[in-house]
């Protein structure tokens, strides 16, 4: 059993950026904030599939290079492995965004140009 609240950890960027409220053993669980205008670098994982589900906020997700869609409060959207995917922050204000990976592997991440 595990009990978190969001408030006890902090994004990797400070105010930005992923934060895990959960690291394995079986899943990943966390939280991404992206501040207007902000990126989070093209990457993919090899066997991971990645979920996000937005909470605030409009973020553009480009799967492969090839811009998918605009996501915005209450869309969620399923990464399959091996597809390349890029987020960016392209509302006015914070977006945020619920991110579940599994299964768990840290190593599982290959940074795209």
């Amino acid at each position: 059993m595990l009990l978190v609240n969001e408030n006890d950890k902090e994004y990797r960027f400070g105010d930005s950026g992923p934060k895990y409220l959960m690291r394995g053993p079986n899943v990943d669980f966390g939280i991404v904030r992206l501040k207007p205008g902000e990126g989070f670098p093209n990457h993919l994982h090899q066997v991971i599939e990645e979920d996000f589900f937005i909470l605030e906020g409009e973020i553009e997700f480009r799967i492969n290079g090839e811009k998918y869609a605009v996501l915005k409060k209450g869309d969620f959207i399923h990464v399959s492995p091996n597809n390349a995917h890029f987020l960016k922050n392209v509302g006015e204000v914070p977006a945020k965004a619920v991110f579940v990976k599994a299964p768990y592997d840290p190593n599982d991440k290959v940074d795209v140009d």
